[in-house]
């Protein structure tokens, strides 16, 4: 409990020091407005403009969902097929590694001139910039399997999908853990350049929106909501793992 409100406390501090040097940023250089609004400036722009920001923020979270959870079938079922299969590992890792070596970024606006200005474009392009690192995360773990362990499961006669899914996947739930992390850390990205190449909603719609209408303060206001939601994501994947880590250490 101590802890939980020493890291709270802690966090509190370290924001009021970043707003405490914005300001004085602001104050001290004299920078315009249009550059670079004072914390209060945002913090109206919030206040103001609180519907407006919730509507697009929704939006975007809702594709950020759907998006983040088909990244994860995709990943954990790709992972499991790599686990499995032989042939799989020798006709799927090069490919996968060729699809990466292509910035999804890059094909974002392929993919909206595909499939339009609506949700499917954005939750594809979340989809493939969150599969990857929970696939390979998933399959790195899985097939470090410590020698101890795989040898005892030769010699109770387990067969390769009962050593899989009994042993190997409770083992390699840390792997997915970590390739979640970096998922939710990429999603948020995702979702801000899918809604920039191409939306009619969206907290990376309103970005552009306020920037080419001079409002700075709203954009800023939009950065904000975004970065709230990928913090949402990070406290949420961060109990998944502690509560994940209680149950495995208890098993």
């Amino acid at each position: 409990m101590w802890n939980a409100v020493f890291g709270l406390w802690r966090g509190v501090l370290v924001l009021l020091s970043a707003l405490a040097l914005w300001q004085a940023v602001v104050s001290l250089t004299d920078v315009p407005r249009f550059i670079l609004p004072g914390p209060g400036l945002v913090a109206q722009a919030l206040w103001d403009n609180a519907g407006l920001l919730w509507q697009n923020a929704l939006w975007s979270a809702g594709n950020l969902g759907v998006g983040l959870g088909i990244g994860i079938i995709l990943g954990v079922e790709t992972a499991l097929l790599l686990a499995l299969s032989r042939r799989a590992r020798w006709l799927l890792r090069p490919m996968l590694v060729v699809a990466q070596a292509v910035p999804v970024f890059a094909l974002a606006p392929v993919i909206t001139l595909w499939l339009g200005y609506g949700m499917p474009s954005k939750i594809v392009t979340i989809a493939l910039v969150t599969y990857f690192p929970i696939a390979s995360a998933l399959f790195d773990r899985l097939m470090a399997l410590p020698p101890g362990l795989s040898d005892l499961s030769r010699l109770s006669g387990a067969g390769r999908w009962r050593e899989t899914f009994l042993l190997r996947l409770p083992y390699a739930v840390p792997g997915l853990l970590s390739g979640l992390r970096l998922a939710v850390v990429y999603g948020p990205l995702a979702v801000l350049i899918g809604e920039w190449v191409g939306s009619s909603q969206g907290l990376g719609h309103l970005m552009l929106m306020a920037n080419g209408r001079g409002q700075t303060a709203l954009m800023f206001a939009a950065l904000i909501m975004l970065a709230g939601l990928s913090l949402c994501l990070w406290v949420v994947v961060e109990a998944l793992s502690r509560w994940a880590s209680r149950r495995l250490s208890i098993a």
